[in-house]
């Protein structure tokens, strides 16, 4: 497992205390799952994730994760209507390990309350719980 001094957190995107991120991509969001989610997992070998057209509310289960080690759910960092799912992951799971960021995204989803992402934490919030954690 890596060193939290090695966990990746950009600063342009919030996260949730279930380890989700959300980046706001004009009136649409997109959520994978951290960089420290991901590793704790170890290597994710399935994601399950709904359809384009499913709503969920903010703090709701979508999908899960399977690695080597566990499954895991996965949870709606805001509420709001699936727009699109990450269709690579059939095939290749694994890019959210090695870029949970980027190829390794999962939904994309259009929120219903721009409230609920005031509720997300940002990098340095996100840290600290991360910290309290070890």
């Amino acid at each position: 497992m890596k060193e939290l001094s090695q966990i990746v957190l950009p600063k342009d995107i919030s996260y949730t205390q279930n380890h989700e991120w959300l980046r706001q991509e004009g009136d649409e969001a997109v959520v994978g799952v951290s960089d420290y989610a991901q590793d704790q997992l170890g290597e994710i070998v399935f994601a399950e994730l709904p359809a384009a057209g499913d709503a969920f509310g903010q703090g709701q289960a979508f999908g899960t994760l399977e690695s080597v080690k566990a499954v895991s759910e996965i949870y709606m960092p805001v509420a709001g209507e699936i727009t699109a799912i990450n269709e690579d992951l059939r095939n290749d799971p694994a890019s959210i390990n090695t870029d949970p960021y980027g190829k390794g995204w999962l939904i994309r989803l259009k929120p219903d309350n721009s409230d609920d992402q005031k509720k997300l934490m940002g990098r340095a919030a996100y840290l600290e719980m991360v910290k309290g954690k070890q």
